[in-house]
Parts: structure tokens; C-alpha cells; sequence
């Protein structure tokens, strides 16, 4: 799956809005200049993982919000990530990853034990 930067520029602003921060207090915060942070928010410029980290942890956003969109916050954001994950697969595989799962959920050793 290829990165959408015109997408994660645009989650990486509705954080940065969310926490009521402008360009030019992020950029400064993570040293970088206002331009270019105006560059990946407008998915013009493609951003390093040291950066990206930076990011996140100022807006107290996960990397996996930012790259795809899947919060870990959310009770259902793994079902999101293998719908997308299914979607990519032939229906042959589709079929092999569900029986797979199938016997993984019927011997599920996080399940609390019943008594």
C-alpha cells in the first residue's frame, strides 16, 4: 500500500489545529521552518520518521493516525486496518487468511478463562 502524503499532510494539520498550535509554533517546536512544514501539509514535501515522531508527540497523535488513518485509542481500529488489508487480497487468499483466523479466534489464549 502506497502513502498518501496529500493525506497524511492533512491529518498532520487537523492535529496540529486540534491542539490550537500554528505552523509556526510546531515548526518551531521541532526545528524546521514554517515552509516546509506548510509543504507536507499540503502533501508537497515527504517527512523523515524522526520528524514524524516529533510530530506526534507533540500533538499526542499516534504514527499509525497520521501514516493510515487506524488510532489505537479506538475500540474497532484493527477492524478498519484488515477490511483495507482484506480489500488488497484475491478472494483465495481472502479464504486463507479468514481460516487461519477462524482457528487462531477458536483456541484464543487471550480469552479469560471461563469458570
Amino acid at each position: 500500500m502506497a502513502l498518501d502524503y496529500n493525506v497524511i499532510g492533512q491529518r498532520i494539520k487537523q492535529a496540529r489545529l486540534a491542539k490550537n498550535l500554528t505552523q509556526e509554533d510546531l515548526a518551531e517546536q521541532i526545528d524546521i521552518s514554517v515552509a516546509f512544514l506548510s509543504r507536507v501539509e499540503r502533501g508537497n514535501s515527504h517527512i523523515n520518521l524522526k520528524r514524524l515522531n516529533q510530530i506526534c508527540r507533540l500533538l499526542d497523535v499516534s504514527e499509525g493516525y497520521i501514516l493510515n488513518g487506524a488510532s489505537s485509542n479506538s475500540e474497532n481500529y484493527l477492524t478498519k486496518e484488515f477490511s483495507e488489508l482484506l480489500k488488497s487480497c484475491s478472494p483465495e487468499t481472502q479464504r486463507l487468511i479468514y481460516n487461519v483466523a477462524k482457528v487462531i479466534a477458536e483456541d484464543d489464549p487471550y480469552e479469560p478463562l471461563q469458570k
